[in-house]
């Protein structure tokens, strides 16, 4: 069992056309694709932390309380693929879903339960070593079963946790795949989980009552919500109750907001050839030539088998969901998101240069 030869995580705040461009790269060769790997299995321990096998195994099959929670009370969100599956062992109301199990393996099998009965075996035989080192030899075992020399792994708000990400892994690149604010936006508002982490959110902000105490960057991030706070939801996190809640949409332009502006700084500092930003507007309006300029940051191939997939698999009917807005809901929105669109335009300018320049 060899090693990858490239490790690239794709971060996102999520609403932003990632789970689709998961599917695409999931479609190369070249690629082992990992969708919603780290905001499933809640993998932020300390990238020292010695862990035997057993303790690895129980990080990813333990079950995620709240996304069980939301799945008994109709609230899954539609990136959960396994309660959508006939014929699965596990089941939300009995067994709990293994966390790993959710989203992860069914993105790379249509036997999910095989794949997981297969890790169980192996990772649990595995000796005691630091978590990082769990991580690499589980990427290259799944790189073997499935194909693939270059992991790339995509989860949604997944900005926040760069500084974790980067000190796990200090050789890995990153890929920034943003989407106009208000658009975004917009679609958070209508999705179970951001609803759902917004309260989550809100409630933290209630219970600290030290505001220069805060850590943005903490608040922002799933993983580092208190697994004790599942016990708030009760049994079921009711769908009618999630979606019944007065959250007006300038709530999720502040949460697209802190998102973009805490995650570009944490990716400022990378240099060129580790760091992608890749806009949601172009890779719809241009797929190939977009999806091409990925491949080669990946380092893999662009053939044009792979290019047209892609470019049937870009859905462009998600662009422009702000106009629905009143004017002056949009005026608000605009105005909340404003300065992290500033940062974001610079990439539109030093994209345009380098084109330039070519």
């Amino acid at each position: 069992m060899g090693p990858v030869r490239g490790l690239t995580f794709i971060v996102t705040v999520g609403r932003s056309g990632s789970t689709a461009l998961s599917r695409v790269l999931g479609a190369h060769p070249d690629v082992l694709s990992l969708n919603e790997f780290y905001l499933s299995v809640r993998a932020s321990s300390a990238v020292d932390d010695t862990l035997s096998g057993e303790q690895f195994w129980r990080m990813l099959a333990d079950p995620h309380p709240i996304f069980d929670s939301m799945v008994r009370g109709g609230a899954a969100m539609p990136e959960f693929v396994y309660p959508r599956l006939e014929g699965t062992r596990f089941d939300a109301s009995t067994t709990g879903i293994p966390a790993i199990s959710m989203m992860t393996l069914p993105h790379l099998s249509s036997d999910p339960d095989g794949v997981f009965d297969a890790l169980a075996a192996e990772i649990q035989t595995w000796p005691e070593r630091p978590a990082r080192l769990h991580y690499k030899r589980l990427f290259a075992w799944l790189a073997t079963h499935f194909g693939g020399t270059v992991v790339v792994e995509r989860s949604a708000m997944s900005l926040s946790s760069v500084p974790w990400l980067r000190q796990t892994f200090p050789d890995a690149k990153f890929v920034h795949l943003y989407r106009n604010g208000p658009d975004t936006a917009v679609s958070m508002s209508r999705h179970t989980g951001f609803r759902l982490m917004a309260l989550i959110q809100d409630a933290l902000e209630l219970l600290d009552l030290d505001p220069e105490r805060r850590h943005p960057g903490l608040r922002l991030d799933p993983t580092a919500i208190p697994i004790e706070l599942a016990s708030l939801l009760g049994d079921t996190c009711d769908v009618d109750y999630l979606m019944g809640q007065r959250l007006p949409v300038v709530r999720f332009a502040r949460m697209w907001s802190e998102l973009i502006l805490t995650g570009e700084a944490e990716l400022a500092d990378l240099p060129g050839d580790h760091y992608l930003p890749l806009s949601y507007a172009e890779l719809v309006a241009e797929p190939r030539s977009s999806l091409t300029r990925l491949a080669s940051f990946l380092e893999i191939e662009a053939d044009r088998q792979w290019l047209d997939f892609g470019n049937d698999v870009i859905d462009p009917g998600f662009s422009g969901a702000s106009n629905q807005l009143s004017a002056e809901d949009l005026r608000a929105v605009t105005e909340c998101c404003a300065a992290a669109t500033a940062v974001l335009a610079g990439h539109a300018v030093a994209a345009g240069e380098i084109t330039a320049a070519r």
